[in-house]
């Protein structure tokens, strides 16, 4: 197998951007999400724009959700099997292209709903390939007592990035939705070039079989381990039900009575939330008692949720978005650190892949559900009733994961 891996990780004093390679992951990285934020407020806005209906919003969602579905398994054995810088870079370049034609399309006037859901659709099964094996370059980059510090501002980047998206991308659409997407497109390119320049050692492995126990291994390495597991499935449910961002495009135009502007600034509040307490993160990592911690940031994500969607004022809604994206990045790392330091390098992969399906499609089914409730009872009944089950879940996964509840320092974990 050609994997990405580095066994002599340098010393914790090295700086983080002195480590080779480094630059150009975030560089990637970053630029990617920039782009995927972008084309989110292009698509929300246009396909509300063509249909006016709550339930056009879900459809999105669900479009990203079934490729997610179909393809992550065997995405996260090819990234354990095959060169994972160039399966990422194949999916950038794809999504470069993709972008590209939606701008035309665009332009011209042909991007009609179903064309939308079905660029959508394409979108959903590159990230599928494309984030398993981008999820392993970083923990095979540091060690394990760096790893919080860097992913801390790995995420501090992405939060940059999905602050100047949404905002750059509801000032763009103004000039139209094909000048989002060409942006896109141009973001997606360099960071396939950035993936691509990249200098990395990939020493060969002996390749296993496309079996389906070896396909599913990620589910079975995460059953033998239940603080892992209970960690994942915590945050799939806190984000299916607390869906509120697949409404916002609803609530600028119907509830708050704000332009493309304030749809922007609504994607954006959460981003600015989770950059400060990222932030804090990156030069303060959790020391003691993190699960506790990741519990308590589930909960006030609950409490968050419920208070914008009771909201009714611009101030209220992005101070409540803001909470709820701070929170929501406390969960992140317990998760990541559990999930990266905790696995092997051979199956990094197989166990992102389960990762992404657990978090990554439960953002798109979480969309799909908020947008089918609120096309039944209401988006604001849709969103409170999201916010009160993530609470919900909160108390019963304390009680049925006592191992994550008592887990102590990130710095600790060490793959079984």
């Amino acid at each position: 197998m050609n994997s990405l891996i580095m066994t002599d990780h340098p010393a914790a004093s090295t700086p983080l951007l002195a480590l080779p390679g480094l630059k150009a992951v975030l560089t990637a990285r970053t630029l990617s999400a920039f782009s995927s934020q972008v084309q989110a407020v292009a698509v929300g806005w246009q396909i509300y724009a063509l249909t006016h209906s709550a339930a056009a919003l879900g459809f999105v969602g669900l479009a990203q959700f079934l490729p997610m579905v179909a393809f992550i398994f065997p995405a996260g054995h090819a990234a354990d099997q095959h060169d994972r810088r160039r399966i990422v870079i194949t999916c950038q370049t794809i999504e470069a292209i993709a972008a590209a034609f939606m701008a035309v399309a665009s332009f011209t006037h042909h991007l009609a709903p179903g064309m939308i859901y079905g660029l959508v659709a394409l979108f959903g099964m590159c990230r599928a390939f494309e984030m398993p094996a981008q999820q392993t370059f970083l923990p095979s980059m540091v060690s394990a007592a760096v790893f919080p510090k860097a992913a801390a501002l790995s995420s501090s980047l992405f939060q940059v990035a999905s602050i100047a998206g949404p905002s750059l991308g509801g000032l763009l659409y103004g000039l139209g939705a094909d000048v989002c997407y060409a942006l896109c497109a141009i973001g997606f390119a360099v960071s396939a070039f950035a993936t691509f320049s990249m200098t990395l050692r990939f020493p060969a492995r002996a390749r296993q079989p496309a079996s389906l126990a070896a396909v599913f291994g990620g589910i079975a390495f995460l059953r033998r381990r239940p603080t892992m597991l209970g960690a994942l499935s915590l945050d799939l449910f806190a984000v299916l039900l607390g869906g509120a961002t697949a409404m916002l495009p609803l609530y600028a135009t119907d509830i708050l009575h704000a332009g493309p502007w304030g749809l922007g600034l609504l994607r954006a509040a959460p981003a600015i939330g989770a950059l400060g307490v990222a932030a804090v993160l990156a030069r303060y990592p959790l020391g003691r008692h993190a699960g506790q911690w990741m519990f308590v940031s589930v909960a006030i994500f609950g409490v968050a949720t419920i208070l914008f969607g009771l909201s009714s004022s611009i101030p209220l809604s992005v101070l409540a978005l803001a909470v709820l994206g701070g929170a929501d990045v406390i969960s992140v790392m317990v998760r990541s650190s559990l999930v990266q330091l905790g696995t092997p390098d051979e199956m990094r992969g197989r166990v992102s892949a389960v990762n992404m399906l657990f978090i990554g499609s439960s953002n798109q089914l979480g969309e799909f559900e908020s947008g089918m409730l609120a096309s039944l009872i209401g988006a604001v009944p849709a969103v409170v009733v999201g916010g009160l089950g993530t609470l919900a879940i909160t108390g019963l996964w304390m009680i049925m994961f006592p191992g994550l509840r008592q887990l102590d320092r990130l710095e600790d974990i060490k793959p079984d």
